[in-house]
């Protein structure tokens, strides 16, 4: 984290993401997201900008769109247009690029994003549509540059937030939270690393007592994760910083991140909306929805991350921590949700009740097994949870027999992974494996009769009081159990016996 100084941070950012719609913006070629392997592949004569060639909107698009300005709290707007936006690019096939000016789909929305236990609300200032550009490849041992049209064409979407962040960890959520909505609307899966999300942010320094926006603004582009979206702006903060502290002035410009070195690098002067010459584009109609068709787009969306995060939290008593991570993936939100309701199903068909209490006890207990070992799991096997073979009945079975302490903690562990190898059902592993749990108190009172008649020095160490002497003692029984003796019982035994 970087440290205070005497300068206050203002920063505002723009987030594009791909979205994932079957044909590209303006013409039926594949949408490939980036991920086609055979350069120009997806192409054709709207795309590739060939004479007589007409744009025709993509409707899924336009839906997507207003899909995040309703979950981003934005005012939907019932007419709207497309605008030429003109600048010369090498992988613009056109010249220039079909965008959005000054009628927008959505403006003025916020995202609320979770510090902690406080919440923050950042302004959206517009979410607009447009086509992305093809990509130029630079080789290097020649001195050429070769462009890829596959990319040209496809549907990005752009937002711009209110200058209301105030450091990079901010920056940083913002972002990560996004990504999280989208994901849940299922309009991208928003993988900054493919390029299907790209953040870009406006940093600018000032004195406290002044403006916050008299600074002077400097854009930082192609941050291509969440953790270069952090660095990118604290190391931004300290060369301006370096360059006020020395009485110099910061330029206007547009700024790279080098990921490898760590630092950022002058691009090009900053363009403002004069530069770009916008009109009205000529081949596209101007769109206009109504109040219907909003209300029916409204009514499409799913529970959003902050909503589900705050009902785990109420209906399941989990951590604001932990609802936080399960929340954080569309997919883990939903296993968990599938195991809490097979433990549900359990707890009410046994003969004896269950209290509020002891259920989220039950609940914890999953939620814990999941976001360790589970996720342990997952991280050395580089599985998604999606593709492994524990099913949420498997792990509910798993979690009921581990809170009926029908077995140990270490012996969990190694039912666990048979499960992950084989998808095995838990009981089927413990039967197979004679992994079960002794509770019978007569039996494992025999054993620890043997055990502190074999270590008498250690009887005496107990009864001097030295407590340590226990755990010892414990050791031994377990050891001649194979590890399945119940450890509570264990220590209650013994300490029974040796109080006598």
């Amino acid at each position: 984290m970087l440290e205070n100084t005497k300068y206050k941070t203002t920063i505002g950012m723009e987030v594009h993401v791909e979205l994932a719609t079957d044909s590209k913006m303006f013409c039926s070629c594949k949408n490939g997201m980036g991920l086609e392997t055979q350069p120009n592949k997806n192409i054709c004569p709207v795309c590739t900008a060939q004479p007589g060639s007409l744009p025709v909107p993509n409707k899924k698009a336009i839906e997507y769109v207003i899909k995040a300005g309703l979950a981003l709290n934005c005012r939907i707007a019932k007419k709207s247009k497309f605008d030429r936006k003109n600048y010369f690019y090498p992988d613009l096939p056109k010249g220039y690029q079909i965008s959005q000016y000054d009628q927008p789909l959505c403006e003025k929305g916020f995202l609320e994003i979770a510090l902690g236990k406080e919440k923050k609300r950042i302004g959206i200032t517009r979410i607009h549509l447009e086509e992305d550009t093809g990509k130029s490849i630079h080789q290097k041992a020649t001195g050429e540059t070769l462009i890829d049209f596959n990319r040209a064409g496809v549907p990005l979407m752009e937002l711009v937030t209110e200058p209301d962040i105030v450091s990079s960890s901010e920056a940083k959520k913002f972002c990560e939270s996004l990504r999280s909505i989208f994901r849940y609307l299922g309009i991208s899966p928003a993988d900054m690393e493919k390029g299907q999300m790209r953040c870009e942010a406006n940093i600018s320094l000032y004195l406290p007592g002044e403006d916050p926006l008299s600074g002077t603004k400097v854009e930082l582009k192609n941050i291509n994760s969440f953790k270069a979206v952090e660095k990118g702006i604290e190391y931004e903060i300290r060369r301006q910083t370096e360059i006020l502290e020395d009485g110099g002035h910061v330029i206007q410009e547009t700024r790279g991140w080098d990921d490898t070195l760590g630092e950022t690098f002058s691009q090009r002067k900053k363009e403002n909306s004069d530069d770009y010459r916008y009109f009205p584009e000529p081949d596209i109609l101007p769109l206009s929805f109504s109040d219907e068709e909003i209300e029916m787009i409204g009514k499409s969306l799913p529970e959003l991350p902050l909503e589900k995060k705050d009902r785990l939290v109420r209906q399941y008593g989990l951590s604001e921590e932990n609802a936080e991570i399960v929340v954080s993936s569309k997919d883990l939100a939903q296993y968990f949700e599938e195991v809490a309701s097979e433990l549900d199903h359990w707890m009410e068909v046994e003969e004896h009740e269950f209290d509020e209490q002891t259920k989220i006890k039950v609940y914890k207990l999953a939620v814990n097994y999941l976001l360790t070992e589970i996720q342990k799991h997952l991280f050395h096997k580089g599985l998604d949870i999606n593709d492994m073979k524990v099913t949420p009945e498997n792990f509910a079975e798993l979690i009921k027999i581990i809170y009926e302490g029908q077995i140990n903690s270490s012996a969990a562990q190694v039912v666990l992974e048979e499960m992950f190898e084989t998808g095995a059902d838990p009981s089927q592993v413990i039967e197979e494996k004679d992994l079960a749990q002794s509770n019978d108190e007569d039996e494992l009172g025999t054993v620890v009769n043997g055990v502190l008649e074999k270590n008498q020095s250690s009887v005496d160490d107990y009864k001097k009081g030295k407590q340590n002497a226990i755990q010892y003692l414990m050791g031994q029984v377990m050891s001649e159990t194979k590890g399945k003796a119940n450890p509570q019982m264990v220590i209650k035994i013994i300490k029974e016996k040796l109080d006598q």
